[in-house]
C-alpha cells in the first residue's frame, strides 16, 4: 500500500516520481494523507511535481547561483543586478526559501517598494531582476510556476525626449569651447556617450565618411570597461562632410591606437565629469538649462528623420535592436513623414482624376469601375 499507518501512529504516504524516486510525507490523519497522495500522483501525472527539498534553497543562495551563470552580461548589466538585488530584494527575500514565494506576498512587495518613494523605474527593475531569478528556479525544477509572473507594477512616465535643431546645436558647441568637435559629433553621428568615449583613430575611415562603432566604455564601481556596443550591435556610422576636416586635424599626429576624443589630461572622458564641469555650465549659458549629452542623440535622430530618414535608417545609425525600439522613443518624430505620405497620395489620385477627366478613362487605359474587366474573361 501507498499509505500505511506507522508504529508510531502516524500514517505515512509514499509515492514514486517520474525519475523512480520515491517521496514520503506523514500526518497525524489518515484523510489527510490520503490527500496529499491524490495531489502528489496528479502533479506527477501532469509533469509539474516538484520534488520539496529542492524548494527549500533559499531566494538568496539561489540568487547567487542564477548571478554566476548569467556568462552573457555586460559588465555594467551585472552591476545593475547585483544593486537591485543588494538595496531592492535581499532585505524581503534573501532568507526566504524558494516553496514559500507566493504571488501575494510579490505583489505585497511591490507595493511596499512603491510606497517607499522609489522611482517606478527602480521598482520594475526590482521586480525584472527577482522574475529572472525566480524563473531560473522554475527552469531547474526546483518551483512550478514563477510566482512573480503577472504582477501589476508602477506606470513609468517617460520623459520627452530633447531634440535641438542646427542653430542650437551651433551655439552649443560654441559654448562648450574644445569640446565643441564632441558636441557637434555626438549630435550628427547619434553615438551615445560609452561608444563615442571609446573611439579610436583606427575606427575613423574619414575617406569614406564612416564610423565604425565596436566598443565602448562603462563605468563599474569607478572603473571604465571596455566592452561591445549596448545590445551587441556593431555599425558603421555616416560622418558628415563638414565634420571630416575637423576630425583629420583633431588626429593628426595620433597613433591608431589613441583615443580620438580625451580629457584635458589625455585620458579617457567620463560622463560624469564632463556633465558637470564643461556640459551643464555651456547648456545653461546658451537657453538650454537641464539638457544632457545623451539629448545629443536624440537630437541625431531628429534631424536624420527631418531630412527623409526613414526607421530602419535611424535604427541603423542608432544601433537599436530593432525598428520597434526605435519607434517606441521616436514615433513622434515620424508623424510629419506620415502626413508627407499622405500629401502625395493626394497628389496622385488628384493626378489620376484630372486625367480621367481628360480622356474619358483611368491612366493606363483601365475602364471606370462599371466596366472593370476581370482576367481570364
Amino acid at each position: 500500500m501507498s499509505i500505511e499507518k506507522r508504529p508510531n501512529r502516524k500514517w505515512r504516504a509514499r509515492v514514486r516520481d517520474a525519475s523512480g524516486k520515491e517521496i514520503a510525507r506523514h500526518f497525524d490523519r489518515k484523510s489527510d494523507a490520503e490527500r496529499w497522495e491524490a495531489s502528489a500522483k496528479a502533479s506527477i501525472t501532469r509533469g509539474d511535481w516538484i520534488d520539496p527539498s529542492r524548494a527549500r534553497v533559499t531566494v538568496g543562495a539561489w540568487a547567487a547561483q542564477w548571478m554566476a551563470a548569467q556568462v552573457q552580461l555586460k559588465p555594467t548589466t551585472r552591476a545593475r543586478y547585483e544593486v537591485a538585488l543588494r538595496r531592492q530584494v535581499f532585505p524581503t527575500w534573501e532568507d526566504v526559501p524558494l516553496s514559500a514565494v507566493s504571488y501575494a506576498e510579490v505583489a505585497a512587495w511591490v507595493q511596499r517598494l512603491t510606497a517607499s518613494g522609489l522611482a517606478p523605474a527602480t521598482v520594475r527593475y526590482a521586480h525584472r531582476v527577482l522574475s529572472l531569478v525566480l524563473a531560473h528556479a522554475v527552469r531547474d525544477g526546483r518551483m512550478p510556476r514563477n510566482p512573480a509572473e503577472g504582477v501589476r507594477l508602477p506606470r513609468v512616465v517617460k520623459d520627452e525626449p530633447v531634440f535641438l535643431d542646427h542653430d542650437q546645436v551651433a551655439m552649443l558647441a560654441e559654448a562648450c569651447g574644445r569640446y565643441g568637435l564632441l558636441v557637434r559629433f555626438l549630435a550628427y553621428t547619434g553615438l551615445r556617450w560609452g561608444e563615442a568615449s571609446a573611439l579610436r583613430v583606427s575606427r575613423l575611415d574619414l575617406l569614406r565618411r564612416r564610423v565604425s562603432v565596436a566598443v565602448a566604455f562603462a563605468e563599474v564601481g569607478g572603473e571604465l570597461v571596455e566592452g561591445t556596443p549596448k545590445n551587441h550591435q556593431r555599425r558603421s556610422v555616416p560622418i558628415l562632410r563638414f565634420l571630416v576636416d575637423e576630425l583629420a586635424a583633431h588626429v593628426a599626429g595620433k597613433r591608431r591606437d589613441a583615443l580620438v576624443l580625451t580629457a584635458p589630461n589625455g585620458g579617457p572622458l567620463r560622463n560624469t565629469n564632463f556633465r558637470s564641469l564643461v556640459f551643464a555650465p555651456a547648456a545653461a549659458s546658451v537657453g538650454l538649462a537641464g539638457l544632457t549629452p545623451h539629448d545629443l542623440r536624440h537630437t541625431a535622430a531628429s534631424l536624420a528623420v527631418a531630412v527623409g530618414a526613414n526607421v530602419k535608417a535611424v535604427q541603423r545609425m542608432l544601433g537599436h535592436a530593432s525598428a520597434s525600439m526605435t519607434l517606441d522613443v521616436y514615433a513622434g518624430l515620424f508623424g510629419d513623414d506620415l502626413d508627407a505620405v499622405a500629401n502625395r497620395l493626394d497628389e496622385a489620385v488628384a493626378a489620376r482624376d484630372a486625367d480621367y477627366l481628360r480622356t474619358g478613362t483611368a491612366s493606363g487605359g483601365v475602364v471606370g469601375l462599371g466596366k472593370r474587366r476581370i482576367p481570364g474573361r
